[in-house]
């Protein structure tokens, strides 16, 4: 049921005041962030009545706009505060495929060294690398020059932070296979590929690779470079 446009104005002033009251360091604390934090258990209750994967992304779907105005408000006013409600939902924008927005929110906690949540038992820059590169890997929500363009943000946001070096080939080899134009489990004729993308390709497998030798690149390693060198031998 959407609330009538004087309550919604008011709980996003009350969001925007909790936002803005609780220090870097500390956590968000007051009476909207317990209703926004009840909210999130009574939607987590749901989600674990759901066996479906697919089914519980739709849940997700819906679920979010319900947090909406907690996210921007928290975004324009936000301290740095330890925020259990943000977190959650950035995984979950990570999940319907809302990786604009989901940018946004990786943006402000890095920036202000946010923690996951207990259940995700990974920091937040792994579960980025994770989840992203994972994404990309499948295909279903992240594919072509928005899947180049995410990699590349979350390649940057994420450079120095302590991850396995796993998640980050991870999002390496995805970088990789969006230049090549590969999406999910489909393959590319690499002689097809023009020049730059494919050394674009190859950089970013051969990053992989080094990160970690079972990532799955190798194949495409020697194909791009054959592609290169016969590139090379012909003069092109």
């Amino acid at each position: 049921m959407s609330l009538s446009p004087a309550r919604a104005h008011r709980a996003r002033t009350l969001a925007a005041l909790s936002a803005a009251a609780a220090p870097a360091g500390g956590e968000v604390v007051g009476g909207a962030y317990e209703l926004m934090l009840a909210q999130l258990v009574e939607h987590r209750r749901q989600l674990r009545d759901i066996q479906s994967v697919e089914r519980k992304i739709e849940a997700k779907r819906v679920f979010l706009p319900a947090y909406r105005d907690w996210v921007e408000q928290t975004l324009e006013h936000g301290q740095g505060a330890q925020d259990q409600v943000l977190m959650t939902v950035l995984v979950w924008l990570i999940d319907v495929g809302d990786f604009g927005t989901a940018l946004m929110v990786a943006r402000y906690a890095l920036a202000h060294g946010l923690k996951m949540p207990d259940q995700y038992d990974r920091n937040l820059a792994t579960v980025l690398l994770d989840e992203i590169g994972g994404a990309a890997l499948s295909g279903k929500t992240l594919f072509g020059s928005e899947c180049i363009r995410v990699l590349e943000q979350i390649c940057e946001m994420t450079q120095g932070e302590d991850t396995p070096d796993q998640a980050r080939a991870k999002v390496h080899k995805a970088l990789g296979y969006a230049y090549m134009g590969r999406r999910g489990g489909s393959e590319v004729d690499v002689n097809q590929l023009d020049l730059p993308a494919a050394r674009l390709a190859l950089q970013q497998c051969r990053r992989a690779y080094e990160l970690f030798e079972q990532v799955g690149v190798k194949k495409d390693i020697e194909r791009l470079e054959r592609r290169l060198k016969a590139a090379d031998d012909s003069g092109a």
